[in-house]
């Protein structure tokens, strides 16, 4: 077992994870520990056609705001903080001028506003794809972008096209953490893993350049797009005014951006080929590190660039995990998360014969349909409402297993223990859920709403060259196993043999306008 440096406690991060719900911002030790983390929520703005934005300027005041208060309270001696670190969403765009500030909304992952243009370009009747266009895509990036939007290039298009004084007037076009680095460092920067989503990277060699093929394919100028580099690096000194705006030395150092998913598979500890991870956020993905590109469009599975050279992260996702919670405290009045959960833990295992179908945002893992909605199935006169909560956290869970099947296929081997954390983590009755419906011994990250943050505290760790990848492993502590209980197994079996039926059965009744965001 390597040894670990002596001070990384000493030394401090201050990571910012962008999520969909708004920005967190800790204050991380080297050695994982989180000294402090505090959110602010963002709104989401929605229009016709698909239509989702957020304000990037609040995003970063409301960091500023955050930073201003760790500090103010004395959570940490400023002196301590060596760098700065962004992770968060990935495949939205904001159109920024040449300081980094935005000159429009960002067009957020769930923005399919824009899809006629990307349609235009790869649409077609193969899953969706054209069938020679597909190909060119896939051989170069193990990706494609979808007909469906929702991803940069049909953000950017949209800008350009359907938004010229805002497409006119952007330098660059910035995924949010990439965005977010450059109002920290003043420097236009990316890799081809803050680019993934993309798809406009040749992964399969120098990944510090945009494929021109596929730029001219797309019709986008990259020279509007950040200059690529290595994923962990270091990208500059903080701005000094930036220092001094949150009270931090000029001597920190900003590191690149990287999304979500990069940082989790540091945050969850599962860093060597094959070990797993499976979330509970906002949105939720099985991912884990594997050797080569591969991609199965059937499944809406792909490899995206990882962090270390020559590797690729899985990258899949379902729309809609802790969303879906999120909506139902909302629609249940003065109903919150432990609430919830302690109102689930009365109905029993398989709530009554209630299926709930997780897509309030549409699915785009196993199965790529925007337009799929979420409804309760098998409900009678006795079902009650603990039932209805029950199920929506067993359909979440159960979505999850349909989409290890492919995932298990997709990496040729069985994913047995699997790390789990995101907010939904915190209960151990989601996460004993999960271990049933996925028939996996499941071990949850120590502090798991937290994961994120931790793993960027390690990105800049790396980057910095204070830590080695075998110190990861090392620095994540489990604080619960959930082991799978047959009798439950045999319940969720049946449910997830009946989540793909009742995807086909609803497809003729849905109305237009559910396909809409």
């Amino acid at each position: 077992m390597p040894t670990l440096p002596d001070d990384l406690n000493h030394r401090v991060v201050l990571t910012v994870d962008l999520g969909t719900g708004g920005p967190k911002v800790g204050f991380v030790g080297l050695d994982g520990s989180i000294l402090w983390s505090g959110f602010a929520p963002t709104d989401t703005t929605r229009g016709p056609g698909g239509r989702a934005t957020q304000d990037a300027d609040h995003w970063w005041r409301s960091i500023v705001r955050l930073t201003r208060a760790a500090l103010a309270d004395g959570v940490v001696d400023p002196a301590r903080v060596v760098a700065i670190a962004v992770t968060g969403q990935w495949s939205s765009t904001v159109p920024a001028d040449s300081e980094g500030h935005p000159v429009a909304p960002c067009r957020l992952w769930l923005d399919t506003s824009a899809a006629e243009h990307s349609r235009a370009l790869v649409g077609g009747p193969v899953v969706g794809y054209h069938p020679t266009r597909m190909p060119a895509w896939i051989r170069r990036t193990a990706g494609v972008p979808s007909p469906s939007g929702g991803d940069p290039v049909s953000h950017i298009l949209g800008f350009t096209r359907d938004e010229p004084a805002a497409g006119g007037s952007a330098r660059w076009f910035l995924e949010p953490v990439d965005a977010l680095t450059m109002r920290f460092s003043g420097v236009a920067s990316a890799s081809a893993a803050s680019m993934c989503g993309a798809w406009l990277v040749d992964v399969r060699g120098d990944r510090t350049a945009y494929d021109p093929y596929l730029l001219t394919l797309a019709g986008i100028d990259g020279n509007r797009l950040p200059p690529l580099a290595e994923g962990l690096r270091v990208v500059g000194p903080i701005r000094p005014e930036v220092a001094a705006e949150l009270g931090l030395p000029e001597s920190a150092v900003v590191v690149g951006g990287v999304p979500d998913v990069h940082s989790a598979h540091l945050g969850s500890g599962a860093v060597g080929p094959g070990a797993a991870h499976v979330t509970i956020s906002t949105t939720s993905w099985i991912s884990c590190e594997v050797a080569a590109k591969k991609t199965d469009p059937l499944h809406s599975i792909a490899t995206v660039p990882g962090l270390r050279p020559g590797s690729y992260l899985v990258a899949d996702n379902h729309e809609a995990a802790g969303a879906s919670l999120a909506w139902l405290a909302r629609t249940f009045p003065a109903q919150d998360y432990d609430e919830l959960c302690a109102e689930a833990a009365t109905s029993p295992v398989g709530s009554r014969g209630v299926i709930f179908t997780p897509w309030l945002a549409g699915m785009r893992s196993p199965v790529d349909d925007r337009s799929a909605r979420a409804l309760w199935h098998g409900m009678s006169l006795e079902t009650s409402r603990a039932d209805l909560v029950r199920a929506l956290l067993e359909g979440v869970a159960v979505q999850a297993a349909w989409l290890l099947g492919p995932v298990e296929s997709f990496v040729g081997q069985r994913l047995d223990p699997v790390r789990i954390f995101g907010g939904g983590a915190r209960s151990d009755l989601w996460c004993q859920i999960h271990a049933d419906a996925m028939d996996r011994t499941l071990e949850r990250v120590a502090d798991p709403m937290n994961a994120q943050l931790r793993g960027a505290a390690f990105v800049a760790g790396l980057a910095l060259g204070v830590l080695a990848w075998s110190h990861v492993a090392q620095l994540v502590p489990v604080d619960g196993v959930f082991r799978p209980q047959p009798a439950a197994v045999s319940v969720y079996a049946a449910a997830r043999k009946a989540l793909p039926r009742l995807h086909r059965a609803t497809r003729p009744v849905r109305t237009p306008s559910s396909g809409r965001r």
